[in-house]
């Protein structure tokens, strides 16, 4: 029999844990919830939708779990305030891990996690509570990304790297082997980050400039 499930979310984030908790899981989704002030519908992906100040009478922590469907935004501190109030009001957190992932940690992986297909976790990696990992991600051997932190996709994260709670890394970025990265930090898409980052650092990479030849006079193509 699934364990019912209660999805925090009714956006697009919120949709695609839908699909994967059903699709992929022992779960079974049996309603959704958002703050009384956004609720516009009551009915999202043909399941009720409860004000999350009511969610603990009509759905008791003791026969529902949770799973905070949400983003990056501020730093993470949206979806870590969500978490943290979920588990004040009781609720235990589900976590989804696809089953098209490479996991070889021996399960050494939080509450509220959400790993994505073809994900690669490598032995002795740890991962804490509310981490994201978008999809095609290698997480190298005895790493650790510890709490509410958001790995886009294809994100290489070399051997021995430590990442702060509440980063943010991009997709396609790079971080070398046994390296520390501060909380709150933010490295772009296609970063290569090869040394230590204090918090609330900000690493962009550079962006592709348009070329002074038009498409339209290239031979090849």
């Amino acid at each position: 029999m699934k364990k019912p499930l209660i999805i925090f979310g009714a956006g697009d984030i919120a949709q695609l844990a839908h699909f994967y908790f059903t699709s992929d899981s022992n779960y079974e989704v049996v309603a959704f919830s958002v703050d009384a002030a956004y609720l516009t519908d009551t009915i999202f992906c043909g399941l009720p939708v409860c004000p999350f100040e009511e969610l603990s009478t009509h759905y008791p922590p003791e026969n529902f779990e949770l799973f905070a469907a949400l983003s990056y935004s501020k730093l993470n501190a949206v979806r870590k305030e969500k978490y943290l109030a979920g588990k004040s009001m009781g609720y235990r957190f589900a976590s989804f891990i696809s089953s098209h992932a490479t996991i070889l940690n021996e399960g050494r992986i939080g509450e509220n996690c959400f790993v994505l297909e073809d994900n690669t976790i490598q032995p002795f990696v740890t991962l804490g509570n509310n981490v994201t990992l978008w999809s095609g991600n290698h997480i190298g051997h005895h790493s650790i990304i510890k709490d509410h932190a958001f790995i886009a996709s294809h994100v290489v994260i070399s051997g021995g790297v430590e990442i702060g709670e509440q980063c943010f890394i991009g997709v396609n970025a790079t971080l070398r082997d046994h390296i520390k990265v501060g909380e709150r930090c933010v490295v772009g898409a296609g970063a290569l980050l090869l040394a230590d980052a204090d918090s609330e650092g900000l690493y962009v990479g550079s962006a592709t400039e348009r070329s002074k030849v038009p498409s339209t006079k290239l031979r090849k193509i």
